[in-house]
This record gives structure tokens, sequence and C-alpha cells, in this order.
């Protein structure tokens, strides 16, 4: 990984960590649902900012040099990969396509 991203990526995924027992605490302490709700959605909004680091480093580093190799074998990988992501990722159901 690039050295500034995996530095990144790991304090959003230790900041995800405490987020997560936060909410286990307050599930046991029978917290207010919409305080917990509330924790859930910042949960997810954290977990969107790590994938994004991700898959900045995933394009500056494995897709960058498959789609610039000479194989094409490995440029279809690249494309696919990206195409799977694309599938899996929320973007596809909210544009309805």
């Amino acid at each position: 990984m690039i050295a500034d991203i995996k530095k990144r990526a790991l304090h959003r995924a230790k900041i995800l960590e405490g987020q997560m027992r936060g909410v286990q605490k307050m599930i046991d302490n029978e917290e207010y649902c919409m305080d917990i709700l509330t924790q859930n959605l910042a949960i997810q909004k954290s977990i969107g900012s790590l994938n994004k680091l991700i898959l900045e480093n995933h394009l500056k580093t494995c897709s960058k040099d498959q789609l610039a190799s000479s194989s094409e074998t490995e440029q279809k990988k690249a494309i696919d990969e990206l195409l799977k992501l694309y599938e899996l990722s929320s973007i596809r159901g909210k544009n309805g396509g």
C-alpha cells in the first residue's frame, strides 16, 4: 500500500473499531434506539471513507499497473474487478441500473 494511504486507512479502521465498541455498549445499556441508529449511520459513513481510501490505493497501484499492461488478460481483470465492485456498491441500486 502507499504509505500515506495505509496510515490514513489504519487510522480510520481504529476509529471504526471504537465506534463499534460504542454501539455494543449502547445496545447493552439499552440506550435510546434513535441514538444507536445515529451512531450506526456515522459508522456507515466511516466505512465509506475507509472504502474510498482502499479504492484510491487500488486504483493508484494494482489497477494502474493492470490497465497499463500489454496483456489483455491483465487489462480485462482490472476492468472486471471494478465492474464487480460497482455492482456490489449502492451506486447501482440508487441509479436503478
